[in-house]
């Protein structure tokens, strides 16, 4: 069994909950991690560190490669971020170590009928799967030709299942666990650190076999948005929004 985590965007209280859920469950034996790790949250370093340290798999996220580069089509709330993380990440014993971590992740990972990536199996880092986009056939049609059975991927913080057939399935309408049968899918985690489906708990994904289940884990959302307002360069909305899961 394994364990995929998404999204962290250096929540430390979200991802250390994540993790002692993940270690009281004694049968799952790794973690994959489908990038950003930073962006947005107080606390970058420790996350990487985290990652580092418990992930057998790490995937680049957009925000990560924010860090390393330019950012490039982010809003102003998420480019001042990005400019305070790498800020953050520059600073301080251990810094070099992480970078070259950062710089050393690939995009894709793939497996025997299993991708990972962070955001799609046309471009993965950058392009958005919405729920939504179960109308936009061409669009899915495309994307799914480009799977050989299931995707994993993060990116737009909404948890669900999209399958071939053009549906997008919830957790709460699958009762948390799914079988991946024959047909394609492609598997969105959801977010460790910032939720965007309405539920201010973290979401991650187990993997057994053929068998998907979703977990949920609260943490200390009060003590992480407390963190952000106290950061002058991050929104105060980045703190306000994890409070509503959006």
């Amino acid at each position: 069994m394994r364990a995929i985590i998404s999204d962290i965007h250096g929540n430390l209280e979200a991802l250390e909950a994540v993790l002692s859920d993940i270690n009281a469950q004694p049968e799952i034996s790794e973690i994959y991690c489908l990038g950003d790790i930073v962006g947005y949250g107080p606390n970058p370093r420790e996350c990487i560190d985290l990652v580092r340290k418990h992930c057998k798999v790490t995937l680049l996220g957009n925000h990560d490669q924010g860090a390393l580069f330019d950012p490039e089509g982010f809003n102003a709330g998420a480019e001042r971020a990005i400019f305070w993380t790498r800020q953050t990440l520059e600073a301080g014993s251990g810094a070099e170590a992480r970078w070259e971590f950062l710089g050393e992740l690939p995009r894709v990972h793939k497996e025997p009928n299993r991708l990972f990536v962070h955001g799609s199996a046309r471009n993965p880092l950058n392009e958005y799967v919405f729920p939504e986009d179960i109308y936009n056939q061409r669009k899915m049609e495309r994307i799914f030709q480009l799977v050989e059975k299931d995707c994993f991927q993060g990116h737009t913080h909404i948890p669900g299942i999209f399958t071939e057939d053009l549906n997008f399935l919830t957790p709460e309408e699958v009762n948390f666990e799914y079988r991946l049968g024959n047909q394609k899918h492609l598997v969105n985690v959801g977010s460790v650190g910032q939720p965007r489906n309405g539920v201010p708990d973290s979401s991650y994904v187990i993997l057994d076999d053929d068998r998907l289940m979703y977990r949920r884990v609260k943490y200390d959302v009060e003590k992480t948005a407390n963190k952000i307002y106290a950061i002058p360069e991050l929104d105060n909305f980045l703190g306000d929004r994890l409070k509503d899961g959006r």
